[in-house]
């Protein structure tokens, strides 16, 4: 009943009117044409509604009226596409042929009800209804009055039903193919995965340079040193200016989707890493062999986060300890490790999510990664196929 009630007061009722109406237009110049062959109508919208750009105009058009409010979402239940298949084409002909017997229905009652309840007011003060309105034949009289809203009641009952009838087939006649649905699928997944490797872009390289200059800034301030103050200080300001660089980049790629990657770093970039780790105390042994600038843009660039991740796994956790690094190509393989002695007592937090987005990087490149601790030491070791794709 509330329904009911808040029904007329919807912008949509009025909306889904207009566009019942609008195909009883077209329908009057047919009449107008050929009067004694209405029924002819609903043979010409055939090879109309077999262009593909048929679909595109009723789907645009039923977005607009029918469902305003999914206008423009990627999750509409009517599509706003050209038929790409005969399947699509003869929806889009059904369609047609619903909309029209929706529109006479509609057209009818939009001009006769109010009519007559015009016609039951003039009876009302004795005048003989019209004969050529539904009120012929009633009585004149004063209780006529009292059936004078009833039509219009009607005529708003008819014209909510019959919207919320060509919703319904608009959403199943117009809505996305199996194709489309598939495509919209692939898109919205593309987009997850993206989300997700700029949240590890983010993680990684700020996460990095916050956990430098932490371990910087409290090795300046227990030293008293000048000197190594100043050196922490300008290992500071490197990985900070580092990080902004990054960021720029993940930034980039938010702003516009059609930025390319090849702006991230890769493994060839590593030294800066490895030094950054220098400065901050730690005892760095790295071994690099094999022709790291032919390793594939993807896998470099993939191996650069995680060797990053482990960099500051080491420094957040362990602080200044001796790291073992081991960057090769070997056999068509990617093989990095990174191995750091296994304290006692952590010094920072567990469980983020760094180690995860390391198996994570690994396993979208088809390959493998294994973390924890391994013979007294605490080990990443990944191995990355070169062509990235398994």
């Amino acid at each position: 009943m509330r329904r009911f009630f808040a029904t007329p007061a919807r912008p949509t009722t009025y909306s889904r009117w207009l566009h019942l109406l609008i195909p009883a237009a077209m329908a009057g110049v047919w009449l107008f044409i050929s009067p004694s062959k209405p029924w002819m109508t609903f043979l010409f919208v055939i090879p109309v509604g077999l262009f593909p750009a048929m679909r595109l105009a009723e789907g645009v058009q039923a977005q607009l009226l029918l469902t305003p409010e999914q206008r423009g979402r990627p999750d509409a239940t009517i599509s706003a596409g050209p038929a790409a298949t005969w399947a699509d084409r003869w929806r889009t002909v059904v369609w047609l042929e619903v909309r029209l017997v929706l529109a006479a229905v509609t057209c009818f009652a939009t001009v006769w009800l109010p009519a007559t309840s015009v016609d039951l007011v003039r009876a009302s003060f004795g005048t003989d209804p019209s004969d050529d309105w539904l009120a012929r034949g009633v009585e004149p009289g004063w209780w006529c009055a009292l059936l004078a809203p009833l039509p219009i009641l009607l005529l708003l009952g008819l014209v909510v039903l019959c919207g919320d009838m060509a919703t319904a087939a608009a959403r199943v006649l117009l809505g996305p193919s199996p194709t489309e649905r598939m495509t919209a699928l692939e898109e919205r997944t593309e987009q997850l995965l993206e989300r997700n490797r700029i949240a590890r872009e983010l993680h990684d390289s700020i996460g990095h340079a916050l956990t430098v200059a932490v371990v910087q800034a409290g090795a300046a301030r227990t030293a008293g040193n000048p000197d190594f103050t100043a050196r922490a200080l300008a290992a500071i300001e490197e990985t900070g200016r580092n990080a902004l660089d990054d960021l720029e980049r993940v930034l980039g790629v938010l702003r516009e989707s059609d930025v390319p990657v090849s702006g991230r770093p890769t493994l060839v970039e590593a030294g800066r890493l490895l030094d950054s780790a220098r400065g901050s105390g730690a005892s760095i042994d790295a071994e690099m062999t094999g022709p790291l600038e032919l390793v594939p843009g993807p896998v470099s660039r993939e191996g650069y986060r995680i060797l990053q991740e482990s960099l500051t796994n080491v420094l957040r956790h362990a602080g200044a300890v001796p790291v073992r690094v081991r960057i090769a190509v070997v056999k068509e393989r990617l093989e990095l490790e990174v191995a750091n002695p296994l304290l006692p007592s952590p010094r920072g937090p567990g469980g983020g999510s760094g180690l995860r987005g390391v198996r994570e990087r690994a396993a979208l490149l088809g390959g493998r990664a294994v973390t924890g601790p391994d013979r007294g030491e605490w080990r990443v070791h990944a191995s990355l196929p070169l062509d990235g794709i398994r």
